[in-house]
């Protein structure tokens, strides 16, 4: 979670020569199965949903070059679970499975530049980004993995699956775009969005089975956006606005084959910032309105639908100190 500090209480822009130095946390617990936006209410009846537990850490930087134009580096850390349900023969659920994942996620560096002259726009203004997401991340993570064979459980060395990967092994690229508009002395409405392009189709992370179209793993998009309005109160400032976010089925740049499960949740998302000098701290809880587990590719082509497990809610963290 990137947290902006500004340089004085009169100014949204922080002073040019200024670091600031963040840490984000991102936590959720995914265990509501939709099939398109329908839930699977019978997961839960007969035990069988999968159950992912996410810790997402990040550590950011940010050099303020001038009141116009900054450069950011954000490294996040992945430390992940998923319980899998271990059936029968008779597809009754008679166990469960756990993996886990502990590692350096993928880094992105990213330019900024507000738009319009910050000196002669206090009450509004825009800016635009270009990133670069850089695969330091593990794409085939392995962990032992319970599974049932010839009525015994074993367990094997494989990759953990692609939601708790703690890289998607592609270069990609990112832009962005944010905004602000002052209303009188205490309101501020805000919209930012962002998109991340990953060119590559597919990484090296085998799955098995004998269908090459989800063999291996996809190298998906992945899309952002919010907007809302928020309220200053001294040193407090609430807020209230929607969120999406996702991954789309088919990348705009570049194939979209292999296995990934498409999809979008559209949030409410209160949160709160504490201000004191020069440091922030925040708190955001979006709440899950609407989940659609759209078709992938694979999908497609067989004519079958897939589900994925969504969360209720997230809980994001974040503290922020400006240099």
């Amino acid at each position: 979670m990137d947290v902006p500090v500004t340089g004085t209480e009169s100014s949204p822009y922080p002073k040019a020569g200024t670091w600031q130095i963040s840490t984000g946390y991102r936590w959720q617990k995914s265990d509501r199965h939709f099939v398109g936006s329908e839930y699977q209410e019978h997961r839960d009846d007969e035990a069988s949903q999968v159950i992912n537990k996410v810790h997402l850490l990040d550590l950011g930087v940010r050099y303020n070059w001038t009141q116009r134009t900054n450069f950011s580096l954000s490294l996040p850390y992945l430390i992940a679970e998923r319980s899998n349900p271990i059936r029968d023969a008779d597809r009754v659920v008679v166990d469960r499975g756990i993996t886990h994942s502990n590692s350096v996620s993928d880094a992105v560096l990213t330019a900024r530049r507000w738009v319009l002259d910050p000196d002669t726009c206090k009450n509004g203004n825009f800016s635009l980004g270009l990133g670069m997401k850089f695969p330091t991340g593990q794409s085939g993570h392995m962990d032992a993995r319970r599974s049932l064979a010839s009525g015994s459980l074993v367990s094997s060395l494989q990759p953990v699956d692609q939601s708790i990967q703690p890289g998607d092994g592609g270069l990609g690229f990112l832009v962005e775009a944010t905004g602000f508009r002052r209303f009188g002395t205490r309101f501020v409405g805000y919209a930012s969005g962002v998109y991340l392009f990953n060119p590559r189709e597919t990484n090296d992370t085998d799955r098995g089975g004998n269908n090459p179209v989800t063999r291996f793993l996809s190298v998906g998009d992945q899309y952002l956006a919010r907007v809302g309005v928020a309220g200053n109160w001294r040193r407090v400032t609430l807020s209230l606005g929607g969120r999406v976010e996702g991954v789309p089925s088919d990348d705009l740049l570049g194939g979209s084959s292999g296995f990934r499960r498409p999809g979008y949740a559209i949030s409410l998302e209160p949160g709160v910032t504490i201000r004191a000098g020069r440091s922030a701290i925040t708190a955001g809880l979006p709440i899950a309105l609407y989940r659609n587990r759209t078709r992938s590719f694979a999908d497609k082509l067989s004519g079958r639908h897939g589900d994925a497990a969504f969360a209720d809610y997230i809980l994001l963290l974040g503290f922020a100190r400006l240099f």
